[in-house]
């Protein structure tokens, strides 16, 4: 109740300043929408603005909405957190995404398609053994030599290798797919080729030799059968050499920096084509590089914004006159500006740690102290009754209102408000409670920025790429190859670098040149 009526009254103060927040941003849009067109008729004429529904507030108020120019200390009045992400884009990428979004159904029918080619060629290779055993059985039974305890042993031989080769198949072919590539895969489609045109030659060999002339020798056509089953082992462990082992020993190393920030990792990789290299490259990027946060990239841009904001130009010789001379006064103003740029860098950024820092400090400390209540209230829990002890999820939302307000501030000031919802915190305090972690252990997702799989998709700003080469996907990785993985807000630059030949030598010591004598003299000098 008490931690109910302490969000209530934060309600109360937040929705004041919503309305003046609304306001100013609304302002702020029919400003941004009256600024003269450029001239060079770039593609910025054409831009649009594309807002994200954003994410639930800290402190479930959907009427928030904050600038990213906004001054930080708005928080000493409210305890509520906003995300707010916008993404400018052209008409031109407005067109390019509503035709992947018609061609993902292409896409889609495609995997089916082959998965059903797949299915099918899989039955066909699986029933074909039991047909040529089973076909003389029916068509010319009484005709047929008897096969005693031969034929027996070969039909036990037979039902093992076809379950062997169904739990191999299984779990080398039937695989959920990772992700739809643009071209197929050439081994995987040359394997399929190859058993279709296996098992056709068979089954034409046994319909001239056998069907048509009613072979009386059954127990050369069960070998047959054998024969087949035996061969398509082979093949199996042919599929295993070219899909998984050829690829383990590592060959190459890539690296891939990340365009907007220049973030950048370095992956040994082996015998890939470049689409399966794209594929391995993506699923480590979700694991290894830091979540992608465009409110971290608007700093230098407003820095850039406010120094020219700073300069004036007078035209003194009336309107119309003299264009020239008023770009080379703000050449000049700029250049005698350049100077002191470097000075209000250094401050802005010594200014922004020290407030962190503080915010941090704030911030552990407040998390310590809700925790401590915690354990207070666990020890009250256990005097009471079973029937009125108190959930995980009712003992976060009753320690939350303590650290929400530091934790506010922090996000805000570090920009990842976006990130982290009012029911993603809760579910993760919750979660710590029910599972005896410290306050360390639950502020780590909060300090540092982590991998882009530790949060909700709807967040990660990169789910559908565009891979882009000069070389064919389906062609294999060679020293020097460049490529590149677009998405909406950034792409990834991928340098291929071949590993060197490594010539180790041996060099011999023999164990008796590290031998030596030492001489004492018997007589000491007085």
């Amino acid at each position: 109740m008490s931690a109910a009526m302490d969000t209530e009254s934060t309600y109360s103060g937040y929705s004041h300043y919503s309305g003046h927040s609304k306001k100013a941003h609304r302002q702020g849009s029919r400003d941004r929408h009256k600024s003269p067109r450029s001239k060079d008729g770039s593609r910025s004429e054409k831009s649009v603005t594309i807002q994200t529904p954003p994410a639930e507030p800290l402190l479930g108020n959907d009427a928030s909405r904050a600038e990213e120019g906004q001054d930080d200390n708005w928080g000493e009045t409210t305890t509520a957190i906003t995300g707010t992400s916008e993404h400018s884009i052209s008409q031109e990428d407005i067109a390019r995404i509503s035709k992947d979004l018609e061609d993902s159904v292409g896409l889609d029918c495609k995997r089916y398609l082959g998965l059903t080619v797949a299915a099918v060629l899989g039955l066909l290779v699986f029933l074909t053994p039991i047909a040529f055993i089973l076909l003389p059985q029916i068509l010319w039974r009484d005709d047929l030599e008897p096969c005693g305890t031969v034929c027996e042993g070969l039909f036990i031989s037979v039902a093992f290798k076809l379950l062997i080769l169904l739990i191999g198949t299984w779990a080398l072919f039937f695989r959920q797919p990772k992700a739809d590539l643009p071209r197929v895969f050439v081994f995987r489609a040359l394997l399929l080729v190859l058993i279709f045109l296996f098992v056709f030659s068979y089954w034409l060999f046994y319909g001239v030799r056998i069907l048509d002339s009613k072979d009386t020798n059954y127990q050369g056509i069960v070998q047959y059968a054998v024969s087949l089953v035996d061969a398509l082992l082979f093949i199996h462990y042919l599929a295993i050499v070219l899909l998984e082992l050829r690829q383990l020993q590592p060959m190459f190393t890539v690296k891939v920096v990340r365009s907007t920030d220049g973030e950048s990792r370095y992956y040994s990789l082996g015998h890939l084509s470049i689409q399966r290299a794209a594929l391995v490259v993506l699923e480590n990027y979700y694991r290894d590089f830091t979540v992608y946060n465009p409110a971290l990239l608007t700093a230098s841009k407003s820095r850039a914004a406010k120094h020219m904001a700073g300069l004036k130009v007078y035209n003194v010789d009336g309107p119309g006159n003299n264009v020239s001379g008023q770009s080379r006064a703000m050449i000049a103003a700029a250049a005698r500006r350049r100077d002191s740029s470097h000075n209000e860098l250094y401050y802005e950024e010594a200014d922004h740690e020290r407030r962190v820092k503080k915010r941090r400090a704030r911030l552990v400390v407040a998390v310590e102290e809700a925790f401590t209540h915690i354990k207070r209230l666990q020890a009250e829990e256990q005097q009471k009754a079973p029937g009125e002890t108190m959930d995980p999820r009712e003992a976060a939302q009753a320690i939350f209102p303590s650290m929400a307000r530091a934790l506010q501030k922090y996000l805000r000031t570090t920009r990842q408000q976006q990130y982290h919802s009012m029911e993603s915190i809760l579910q993760h305090l919750s979660f710590c409670i029910t599972n005896n972690m410290t306050p360390k252990a639950f502020l780590e997702r909060y300090l540092n920025p982590g991998p882009t799989l530790q949060y909700d998709k709807d967040r990660w700003f990169s789910k559908q790429w565009t891979l882009v080469s000069e070389e064919a996907v389906t062609s294999g990785l060679q020293d020097g190859t460049v490529f590149v993985l677009k998405c909406l807000d950034f792409s990834l630059v991928v340098n291929v670098k071949k590993i060197p030949f490594i010539k180790l030598s041996e060099e011999f010591i023999d164990p008796k040149s590290h031998k030596f004598v030492l001489r004492l003299q018997s007589e000491t000098s007085v």
